[in-house]
């Protein structure tokens, strides 16, 4: 792929110091940690990796990365790793893709508590599943999913919504039969969305008493019970979005397709056409309008505060496994489910042999593996681009 002419670490580099001027009052320890992290990465700063093809003994120098789940660059290999440790999880069935959004009036509690309210929809939403799955008039099965965070639209405003991938049907109680989905669209999405909606009021409600939420600002006056209560009731005049889209094949698709949701910041670099003094520009799809493709100019400020609503909590986990897919019951509950859909266990794809120097990416020039013979920390990195001699040894 192209390199892409501009990057968000351009922008923090140029605009990072007004950014935090204008918004310095709410950006966290969490906020600054990413900012720096972001402008360093694979500068001189973090020192560097010489390398050498194994064929024509070309050498080049690398800089580090930093490695900031948040970083636009920095995703791909750690993306690439985690899948090929999800195939071994995949099942011969077609696979439902289901999204839970919370409401705009959610919005700003959100902001003020994300380590809470990201938490309340991740666990609330799973639970919607495992409980309607489970009831005898719906599928009367236990089904196994992941559930992956988003916290952005396509125009970076706050819209935290959750992305789950669930295989069709699933693990009868006496754990001896596969019990398929019963239509197109697996679950009634109006009925998850109700069941949504109360489960998570009620959680919220619970984290409110046990004094757990912050109200700054405009949310003060939601401290008061009396407000609460009230402010808690508007959430049950409209119906919670659920959207359930149709299966879309097993699991040959189903790695391509958990590709675009997992391993993904707010923006990624390829969307950024233009940045100029005062202004960035960045393409966004308007799925009020059928997923066209518009263009988006905002000051480079503004820009910064979109994508820094979504740093998440520090140790935050946005990527959870429910049901006979959960960490605790993995192994054995898809041993049963392996053996009542008759199949044998998928295997993950055979990794490169890590014994030896390990391939980092392909020579230039004769297209060979480049293999790592040093690491030079920062202090020598800024030697050598700074025209002195680098000793790498």
């Amino acid at each position: 792929m192209t390199p892409p002419p501009f990057e968000v670490a351009d922008i923090i580099r140029s605009h990072g110091e007004r950014f935090i001027e204008t918004h310095g009052t709410w950006l966290t320890p969490q906020h600054r940690r990413v900012l720096r992290a972001l402008a360093q990465c694979r500068t001189a700063a973090l020192g560097g990796h010489l390398d050498r093809c194994v064929r024509c003994d070309h050498r080049a120098l690398s800089y580090n990365s930093c490695r900031n789940r948040h970083c636009p660059k920095c995703l791909t290999s750690a993306r690439d790793q985690w899948l090929a440790a999800r195939e071994q999880d995949l099942l011969p069935v077609g696979y439902h893709h289901v999204v839970f959004t919370l409401p705009h009036d959610l919005s700003w509690l959100a902001l003020q508590n994300k380590a809470i309210v990201y938490d309340l929809l991740l666990k609330t939403s799973a639970a919607t599943l495992l409980d309607v799955a489970a009831d005898p008039q719906q599928l009367g099965a236990t089904i196994g999913f992941l559930s992956v965070l988003h916290t952005w639209g396509q125009n970076l405003q706050h819209h935290p919504h959750v992305h789950c991938v669930i295989p069709v049907g699933g693990l009868s109680a006496d754990r001896t039969r596969w019990i398929p989905g019963r239509d197109r669209f697996f679950l009634p999405v109006k009925v998850l969305s109700r069941v949504f909606r109360g489960k998570f009021v009620a959680k919220l409600r619970m984290a409110f008493h046990r004094g757990e939420l912050r109200f700054p600002g405009r949310l003060a006056d939601l401290a008061e019970p009396a407000a609460f209560r009230t402010w808690l009731r508007r959430l049950y005049r409209h119906d919670w979005v659920v959207y359930a889209k149709p299966p879309f094949g097993g699991p040959i698709h189903v790695l391509h397709y958990l590709a675009r949701y997992t391993h993904r910041v707010a923006i990624s670099n390829h969307r950024l056409v233009a940045v100029t003094e005062n202004a960035v520009t960045f393409r966004w799809k308007d799925y009020a309008h059928g997923g066209q493709s518009r263009t988006m100019t905002v000051s480079a400020v503004e820009f910064l505060r979109r994508f820094f609503l979504h740093i998440l909590p520090k140790g935050f986990v946005r990527i959870r496994f429910f049901g006979f897919l959960a960490h605790r019951r993995r192994a054995q509950d898809l041993t049963a489910c392996r053996r009542v859909l008759a199949t044998v266990a998928q295997r993950p794809t055979v990794a490169a042999d890590t014994s030896t120097a390990a391939a980092i990416w392909p020579c230039p020039r004769c297209g060979a593996a480049m293999v790592l013979i040093a690491k030079i920390n920062a202090l020598q990195m800024l030697a050598y681009v700074g025209g002195l001699r680098c000793d790498t040894s």
